[in-house]
């Protein structure tokens, strides 16, 4: 490739506009989270269909109120699909997989900054058991490997 030519996924990482910060607040409405996301709010019920983490509080008349942790996944997917190039599919993959195995993902720029955002954001309590789990899990396994070597 010639030096001055850009890959599709170095072209669309520099359309991405700028984020506003998210405000200290507790919840916010599906305009308040479309607006913070850089999306449609059409777009947020999408994806919430096809990123089971992405699941906002649902009260009265099913609205939906994000909060900071459903705000930062929805901007991690928007920098997946839109400037990282990534298909749904791909990114579903993609947080699944930094979800379950943060440390076994290779050491790019990227995938580190994803892993930061995801352990920075408040969790929720099942994420945070499914990591437990997946902690005490391996821990056992270790056990087991050092006892049998003794």
């Amino acid at each position: 490739m010639v030096a001055n030519q850009t890959t599709h996924r170095e072209k669309a990482s520099k359309d991405l506009a700028p984020l506003p910060d998210i405000p200290e607040k507790r919840y916010f409405s599906i305009s308040e989270a479309a607006l913070l996301c850089g999306v449609k709010a059409h777009v947020l019920r999408y994806w919430e269909q096809e990123f089971p983490q992405l699941s906002p509080l649902k009260r009265k008349g099913n609205r939906r109120y994000y909060q900071r942790h459903d705000l930062l996944l929805a901007r991690q997917i928007r920098t997946l699909l839109y400037g990282e190039g990534y298909t749904i599919h791909g990114a579903r993959e993609r947080l699944q997989g930094l979800a379950r195995f943060p440390h076994r993902e290779s050491p790019d720029k990227n995938q580190r900054q994803l892993s930061l955002d995801v352990a920075g954001s408040s969790v929720s309590v099942i994420e945070s058991r499914k990591r437990w789990q997946y902690l005490r899990q391996e821990l056992s396994e270790l056990l087991d490997l050092c006892g049998r070597r003794h």
